[in-house]
């Protein structure tokens, strides 16, 4: 049976892939700063549609000339995060109150709603510091995090999938992947916060070559000055070039270790875990491959959002079904320690 509070984790989760398309969407369409301002969109609670408004928001904004499908892009990504962000904080309200219950997760909705807090004021620095990269790619990895955790809660509450009693290194091995799939992740932010996603036109070279110019100390710099504006990108062709070749190879990488554990996961028995991971790396692969060939078609590159999300849950829910059985799971789960557990508790008096 499902828990309580499961259908409103369902839901968040189920917002937050919504939140994460719309911020992809926002990015790829060059809408990041459709509102020069936060929270607000030139001082007003939504886009500035008439003339009189529009007059009004370029007196104060000179240097951002009112557009009104990016700003909209915008805002509709700003509304849908707030709501988000309410709904979240109906989950750690509902968690506080029923704190008393075991089987009420607490740290969790908890640490959720810091997480979504935090989310909100990247989104502010990534208006206020003119699409920074760091600061882009955080929000990127903060919204990915919040989905994960969201789908973590969903699993804890919804009653199912019991630990499964594995060796510790398929644990081990799904962890591993589970952090390659976050680093590979993190470099697709990092490609898109960059403008680097059209720096190679060409598979599997690039540039006509394997391994063309590229200048990895600029492309990594992270400690570079903030500002003045980041809309388009400011760094040349070779630290571009190496950021996208260093998330190909991260690619290949990924790719590799996740058909092990694929491979691990049908030798233990776990076919339809295995089978979905391979689902959802094949789409993930194709996605990035059509990026490049078609030259990073809108709906592609946004499908190639929803691909990461869903190899990360898909991530998410295999070290769920792969986490060790607790000390009282296994105990009841054996005859034997049942009763070494009952007697060392005082409830069976030992012979």
């Amino acid at each position: 049976m499902h828990k309580p509070g499961y259908r409103l984790a369902l839901f968040a989760t189920l917002l937050t892939v919504v939140v994460v398309l719309l911020g992809a969407y926002t990015r790829l369409t060059h809408a990041g700063l459709g509102c020069p301002d936060w929270p607000g969109c030139y001082g007003f609670l939504g886009v500035p549609m008439s003339e009189h408004k529009q007059a009004i928001a370029e007196a104060r904004f000179p240097e951002a000339p009112v557009e009104v499908a990016k700003g909209w892009y915008e805002m509709i990504h700003r509304y849908f995060a707030g709501a988000l962000g309410l709904v979240i904080l109906g989950i750690a309200v509902q968690a506080v109150r029923r704190r008393a219950d075991p089987a009420q997760p607490l740290k969790l909705p908890l640490a959720i709603l810091a997480l979504v807090i935090l989310q909100g004021a990247f989104g502010m620095w990534t208006v206020t510091l003119q699409l920074w990269p760091q600061v882009v790619t955080a929000h990127l990895l903060g919204g990915f995090a919040t989905l994960s955790l969201l789908t973590l809660l969903t699993l804890r509450l919804s009653g199912r999938f019991a630990p499964l009693q594995l060796p510790g290194r398929l644990r081990a091995l799904a962890a591993a992947c589970l952090l390659l799939v976050i680093g590979q992740i993190a470099l697709g932010g990092w490609v898109s916060s960059n403008y680097a996603a059209v720096a190679c036109v060409d598979l599997p070279t690039c540039h006509g070559e394997w391994w063309p110019a590229m200048d990895f100390g600029k492309g990594f710099h992270l400690t570079q000055h903030i500002g003045p504006n980041y809309l388009g990108g400011q760094l040349d062709s070779d630290a571009r070039t190496a950021i996208h070749m260093s998330h190909r190879i991260g690619a290949l990488l990924v790719t590799l270790a996740l058909l092990v554990l694929a491979w691990r996961l049908h030798t233990a028995g776990l076919s339809r875990l295995a089978g979905l991971l391979l689902l959802a790396l094949a789409v993930q692969v194709s996605l990035g491959i059509s990026n490049v060939i078609f030259h990073l078609p809108l709906l592609v590159a946004v499908a190639h959002n929803a691909g990461g999300a869903a190899l990360l849950l898909t991530m998410v829910l295999i070290n769920y079904r792969l986490r060790a059985p607790s000390a009282a799971a296994r105990a009841a789960s054996d005859p034997a320690q049942r009763r070494t557990t009952l007697v060392s508790s005082g409830l069976v008096q030992g012979r």
